[in-house]
């Protein structure tokens, strides 16, 4: 077993951070013409189940004075059920934020989590549900990888901007106007995995992937990496989420004599198969690389609990984003979501590591992003205000860069054109709204403190591209 020290990667840049992404980038997608063809319908059953007087008025703007409505579409429950609470923290530092400052056209937010269970089945229906209920909806964010491929066409046949945590490489060539993404496909993440393994020296790895789709998308883009990069997979196992046990897989990884485990497998799967590599392999634990869906406080608590916080956390390394851990769009994103500690319904464990967490950072410049195109564009109609959330993010020359909504909101009620840069960094929006950045290398301390060791440069994920 080979002992893990820090990532000799290109050094960390100061005040750059990166943020993860509970996963969300990850369940699968059906083909997205089935999923159109699904969604259609339940659209019309949609329509002929509810008034037009009762659902959403998003597509054509809030009426004066009321609130608007910021949608967490994510699992609340099931295996990812992480994820919802996860943004919905987010959320709520984000909008009592833009509340405290006057809100926006005279509108106030609120946030509202949408159980999706982590399902195509339970999510389609979820989100009609949400139309047919909710007025004045702006915009929707989650929409993990375990539903996407399912709700993004209802969510855009609606007319409804969202911000997505979904990895799937169908979104990078198939355009939804309505559509935005923060976060780089999954392939890529498979990649810094690979990098991460490589620089810290391992030659023989196994793998250990939840059945979930959005795990297994990892699995093959995983192995061909690996090839390229030299190295060996020992064996490679795929966890049923539903199992309470996987000593037939801990057996099959420890006779493969693995230096690392690469894996991604959330709910109570990993740190189980964790627990149990540890009592069959004579109390010693082996090194873990995992995807950016382990920068999580519920993952942390599980992990450390399972075979000991020291012993996790001395083994463990996982990629992230890159985002700001200093600076001055770093200290309002700080200090929005450390004042919701405690009042965000399913948060657990230890609340600075949000930060961090999958989805944290980025749907907060999300959310920041939507307020300030409408105070731009002076509308709340999503076709209206969607197109000046490239504008405020990629900029035009000549604008001003501003680092929060307080900021921002102030420099375009005073005439000015602005660039917002978030925590997470500037956007650089395509033609598809994708705007990806680069990856990080994340540690913990004993304590569940999430540490930054290193950035992954463009370059080194080219190495190990097949």
């Amino acid at each position: 077993m080979k002992s893990t020290t820090p990532v000799p990667v290109a050094p960390a840049s100061g005040d750059r951070r990166h943020t993860s992404l509970i996963r969300s980038r990850h369940a699968h997608a059906l083909p997205f013409a089935a999923v159109a063809a699904g969604s259609a319908l339940s659209l019309v059953l949609a329509a002929c189940g509810s008034s037009s007087s009762s659902g959403s008025s998003g597509a054509s703007g809030a009426k004066p004075g009321a609130t608007l409505t910021v949608a967490d579409v994510a699992p609340f429950s099931g295996v990812d059920a992480a994820l919802g609470p996860t943004y919905l923290a987010t959320c709520y530092g984000a909008t009592s934020v833009i509340n405290a400052n006057g809100g926006v056209l005279g509108h106030k937010f609120a946030c509202k989590s949408v159980d999706t269970r982590g399902e195509p089945a339970d999510a389609v229906p979820a989100v009609n549900q949400l139309f047919a209920s909710t007025p004045n909806l702006a915009p929707v964010i989650g929409c993990t990888s375990d539903e996407a491929a399912s709700v993004v066409p209802v969510i855009n046949a609606r007319k409804m901007n969202m911000f997505c945590m979904t990895g799937q490489s169908e979104f990078d060539h198939v355009h939804f106007p309505y559509f935005y993404r923060l976060v780089p496909p999954d392939l890529e993440e498979s990649y810094a995995m690979v990098v991460i393994a490589k620089n810290l020296g391992y030659n023989k790895v196994a793998l250990a992937f939840g059945n979930d789709i959005g795990s297994q998308t990892f699995v093959q883009p995983a192995i061909a990496s690996l090839k390229k990069a030299g190295i060996t997979v020992a064996t490679s196992q795929t966890l049923d989420l539903k199992a309470t046990t996987f000593r037939t897989e801990a057996e099959a990884i420890i006779h493969s004599h693995p230096q690392a485990i690469m894996t991604e497998a959330l709910g109570t799967a990993d740190p189980t198969l964790f627990a149990e590599i540890k009592q069959l392999n004579g109390g010693k634990a082996i090194p873990i690389v995992a995807t950016s869906a382990a920068i999580s406080p519920p993952f942390f608590k599980a992990a450390a609990a399972a075979v000991g916080a020291g012993t996790f956390a001395s083994g463990f390394h996982a990629d992230n984003l890159v985002v700001e851990s200093s600076g001055p769009a770093y200290g309002p994103f700080k200090s929005a979501l450390l004042a919701q500690q405690g009042h965000v319904p399913g948060t657990v464990g230890n609340f600075t590591t949000y930060l961090s967490a999958p989805g944290g950072v980025h749907l907060y410049d999300g959310i920041n992003l939507a307020a300030l195109a409408m105070v731009m564009s002076k509308s709340t109609v999503p076709s209206v205000y969607g197109p000046d959330i490239i504008k405020i993010g990629d900029g035009v020359p000549g604008a001003t860069v501003c680092y929060s909504f307080v900021q921002c909101a102030a420099a375009l009620k005073s005439g000015k054109s602005i660039r917002y840069e978030g925590p997470g960094g500037p956007t650089t929006f395509d033609s598809y709204h994708d705007s990806t950045g680069i990856f990080q290398v994340d540690t913990y301390s004993p304590s569940g403190q999430v540490n930054v060791v290193g950035n992954i440069t463009p370059a080194q994920l080219r190495a190990v591209q097949p």
